[in-house]
């Protein structure tokens, strides 16, 4: 049995059937963790939720930023954007099923035994793993019940910029999310640089990766992440290992196989 991480989809079904072809993955053995964004700008946001559901516990998937959108869009409409692709799901027949089964996804999982973590963007360095899942467990506990709609309406924006104990309400929420799901440069302490989505060597002044404050205090278990398709999936940082190769944007999706840290790709068509 082999556990393979696999980098963010965001709808290119035909890819992920290739790269599993590609892995030799026994869907009766194997398990897949997915770094969340499975869906949206790819032309198959259906079929991969489909797919990756019908997995049931061979499958766990974390949410990405494009996953709560979803979410956000099919609590109200209006928050849907011209590059949006994922009107098949807002349609389908099954789509209640589907938007139920991915607001219960998580936002952090863990697993000693593998020695890995697996988040969206990534996991700030002044929360330890025990903190970051507490924080994550309030948005899965605000996503798994009546406050679902105020959750999805109130997270989008770049404020609070930076994290505090005393945050309450909407804005610790919001911040988590940003955090957990948006998060790729850092400025100061720890505060979020959200206007920035460019590759690590374009970063502007005193800005720097979120990951580099690892450098020194590696994390206690590996962190896999995904969202960031400039880093093209490195990052040289020891136990932290970027997963998103831009497969919607005509680059590759890549998978790790956790036991080994072996990699596989495969090209976007």
């Amino acid at each position: 049995m082999a556990t393979f991480a696999v980098g963010d989809v965001q709808g290119c079904y035909d890819a992920l059937s290739r790269l599993l072809e590609a892995i030799r993955f026994d869907e009766s053995e194997d398990r897949l963790w997915f770094v969340g964004d499975l869906v949206n700008r790819g032309p198959q946001s259906l079929e991969t939720l489909r797919f990756v559901r019908g997995l049931r516990d061979r499958a766990v998937t974390v949410l990405g930023n494009h996953d709560l959108h979803l979410l956000a869009v099919r609590d109200d409409p209006s928050q849907q954007r011209k590059n949006d692709t994922f009107e098949a799901v807002l349609t389908a027949p099954d789509a209640d099923d589907l938007i139920e089964w991915l607001a219960r996804r998580p936002l952090f999982h863990r697993d000693d035994a593998l020695g890995f973590v697996l988040t969206h963007a990534g996991i700030p360095a002044i929360w330890s793993l025990e903190s970051a899942a507490e924080r994550a467990h309030e948005v899965e506990a605000a996503l798994r019940s009546t406050g679902r709609r105020a959750l999805l309406r109130s997270m989008y924006g770049n404020e609070p910029t930076e994290w505090g104990d005393d945050l309450s309400g909407a804005p610790r929420l919001r911040t988590i999310v940003n955090y957990f799901t948006r998060m790729r440069a850092l400025r100061g302490a720890c505060a979020l640089d959200l206007n920035f989505k460019e590759s690590a060597r374009d970063l502007p002044k005193g800005a720097r990766c979120w990951f580099e404050d690892y450098r020194q205090h590696p994390p206690e278990l590996d962190l896999v992440f995904g969202h960031w398709a400039a880093l093209d999936g490195r990052c040289d940082v020891p136990r932290i290992h970027a997963l998103d190769t831009g497969c919607v944007w005509g680059g590759r999706l890549t998978a790790l196989r956790l036991v080994d840290r072996q990699r596989f790709s495969v090209a976007s068509r």
